[in-house]
């Protein structure tokens, strides 16, 4: 009782704090996703990209346009078996996917890359320090050098990263994580989202450019 009182005077403490301010994504994303922006490039306007489960804002952020986004979202589709021909796609990406397989996380990269055309692009985000999530289910955590490994037969790693910090998991433990951080650098919480330390990551991702 008296945590839930607790959690509820600190979400209420930080909405409080940032209102009016411009925000951006949640904390598991915020620096994620700014980081990740710069391999944004002009793409061919006839390109695609395949976004596993909801996935459309990596494609984004690559340079993509909507239009040029196809949706794979399961359970309609499974990333263990997507029913795409060989070199498809010139990009495909997930966005904190890789935990929720149920089945073989090297499958599932072979997949991806089954489909990826010679010289496609492939960018997977996923989790390590992160609690238990769902849905569905939730089954693997990985490191960048595992990513790297995941992803060795297939291509030229780019990028493979993390991004985290010890002070996050108490953050998460108040349930602030679903909301939006400020931009404003003199906020707490904005440092708390862009301070990273490599051997504390939350999430994970890698970047790598098929053979």
């Amino acid at each position: 009782m008296l945590k839930r009182i607790l959690r509820k005077v600190v979400v209420l403490g930080l909405k409080v704090t940032t209102y009016g301010l411009k925000k951006g994504p949640h904390i598991t994303r915020y620096y994620m996703y700014d980081y990740l922006s710069q391999y944004s490039e002009p793409r061919s306007c006839d390109a695609q990209v395949l976004s596993i489960s909801h996935s459309e804002k990596l494609g984004t952020l690559l340079g993509f346009s909507e239009t040029q986004i196809v949706d794979a979202s399961y359970p309609e589709f499974n990333i263990l078996n997507l029913p795409f021909e060989d070199q498809s796609f010139d990009a495909i990406v997930s966005d904190q996917v890789l935990e929720h397989i149920e089945g073989s996380p090297q499958k599932a990269i072979d997949e991806t890359f089954r489909i990826l055309k010679k010289g496609g692009i492939a960018l997977h985000t996923t989790c390590f320090l992160n609690p238990i999530h769902l849905p569905p289910h939730d089954y693997w955590r990985f490191t960048p050098d595992a990513l790297k490994l995941l992803t060795s037969k297939h291509g030229e790693v780019i990028d493979a990263d993390g991004w985290g910090n010890p002070y996050v998991g108490l953050y998460c433990f108040f349930g602030l994580c679903p909301l939006a951080i400020p931009h404003t650098r003199w906020h707490p919480v904005h440092w708390l989202a862009t301070y990273n330390d490599c051997n504390w990551p939350m999430v994970t991702w890698i970047l790598a450019k098929k053979h």
